[in-house]
């Protein structure tokens, strides 16, 4: 398996068959098709602010840059001043304004970002950064993997080129012939640690929801972390035992943490892989059909599917809704971050 590929585009040209797969996009073909052909293919989101997205991405990349910094010798405050730093600095907004005497434009300071949230805020962000770290930065005994090239394990990319790609089960030999892009696997991996006695990936999560034993039973078997542990025992040409889940729970008044494990043996592995080839076979016969079938016992799971108004609707008037109540922003999983 080779780590690269020379497409930009998930698909191959002029098909909606989808070669490039993360566990998000793998994740909407097997919770819905019409979840995944709205998400995926149509690229479709919901409008307005995405506070849980937005929250989780500055609370990982506040992480990430204290694991760089303490990884390359900066001691515990400065690496934490720099993470509270980029919270307090990317929640602040700013608009751009054209003197109307000069004709310049200049940055003008707005204030404090508003998510319209009672738990994720920006003091909340800034809490659960400095209280992560104060448990879990200076004493903690998993520590980053440096890779040869000498830079630490820390916000990771990749991409994993498999030995098996689309079939194109309509096309005659010679269109398949001219199609011999195989199928990636792409993520990105929050850190690689060393713990105890072994190898294992890390996975930082936020949520609501009080954190427990069934919180972390929740990730076997786990479509994001049978990834992480595959690509990671590829990457690293070493037994990886799975993914240590350090979670967070964010509240009005307090952030708790909790660290949890889910391993995986290489029969694990080696089963999800075969059952992820038949999920992208499936995919392309879909693709093929033009048709991507609704999984109506997907709809009040998780919460409810964000497209659920959509589907209960007439299918004559299904792209009215769809127009009105979302916005087009596509997914790549072939995006580095």
């Amino acid at each position: 398996m080779d780590q690269k590929t020379e497409s930009q585009s998930p698909f191959l040209s002029g098909t909606n068959i989808q070669f490039a797969w993360d566990s998000t996009s793998l994740g909407w073909l097997k919770t819905c098709p019409r979840l995944y052909q709205y998400s995926m293919i149509e690229g479709w989101r919901s409008r307005g602010q995405h506070v849980h997205l937005d929250f989780g991405q500055y609370y990982h990349h506040a992480l990430e840059l204290y694991d760089r910094h303490k990884a390359l010798g900066v001691d515990h405050n400065e690496a934490l001043y720099e993470a509270v730093k980029y919270c307090l600095e990317v929640t602040w907004t700013y608009v751009e304004l054209e003197d109307p005497a000069t004709g310049e434009w200049s940055k003008n300071s707005l204030g404090p970002l508003d998510w319209s949230h009672n738990l994720k805020t920006r003091e909340t962000l800034v809490r659960s950064v400095i209280w992560y770290l104060e448990e879990f930065g200076v004493n903690d005994a998993a520590q980053t993997v440096i890779l040869q090239n000498g830079k630490p394990a820390v916000e990771l990319s990749f991409r994993l080129e498999m030995d098996w790609g689309p079939k194109y089960p309509s096309a005659s030999p010679d269109v398949r012939n001219q199609h011999m892009q195989p199928y990636i696997l792409s993520g990105h991996l929050d850190r690689v640690v060393s713990f105890q006695d072994g190898i294992y990936v890390m996975d930082r999560k936020t949520s609501s929801t009080t954190i427990g034993g069934y919180y972390f039973d929740g990730f076997n078997p786990d479509n994001q972390m049978s990834l992480y542990t595959f690509a990671s025992k590829v990457i690293y040409s070493t037994p990886v035992k799975g993914v240590i889940i350090d979670a967070a729970q964010i509240a009005v008044g307090f952030t708790r943490f909790s660290r949890g494990f889910t391993f995986r043996t290489e029969a694990q592995t080696e089963e999800w892989l075969t059952n992820t080839k038949e999920w992208l076979e499936l995919s392309e016969d879909y693709a093929m059909k033009g048709f991507w079938p609704m999984n109506d016992k997907s709809c009040h799971q998780y919460g409810g599917c964000t497209f659920r108004k959509v589907c209960s609707k007439s299918p004559e008037v299904r792209q009215k809704f769809l127009e009105t109540d979302f916005e087009k922003r596509p997914w790549n999983p072939l995006e580095s971050r």
